[in-house]
């Protein structure tokens, strides 16, 4: 166990981070599921806005990789497109 303050407060901070990474990862997965799910063009641009929003605010903070925030947000995209087109 830790025997500075610091590095206590260090072990407490790093707990609280990472229960709000988890949130945050797990809401997103669950926006992109509900997107997926979905079956109205309309209602599936206005989630797309507000997923891409949250994969771009993961990537900023490093929760994920910028790289699969993008890849996310470009499958998302054509489904989004695939559902206006149809």
């Amino acid at each position: 166990m830790a025997n500075h303050k610091s590095a206590i407060k260090r072990i407490r901070a790093n707990e609280a981070k990472r229960l709000r990474n988890r949130f945050q990862a797990k809401t997103t997965r669950t926006f992109i599921k509900k997107l997926r799910e979905t079956k109205d063009a309309v209602e599936a641009q206005e989630l797309y806005k507000k997923v891409a929003s949250m994969l771009d605010k993961l990537a900023k903070k490093n929760i994920i990789h910028k790289n699969n925030a993008s890849n996310k947000k470009s499958k998302l995209a054509k489904f989004v497109s695939g559902l206006a087109a149809a």
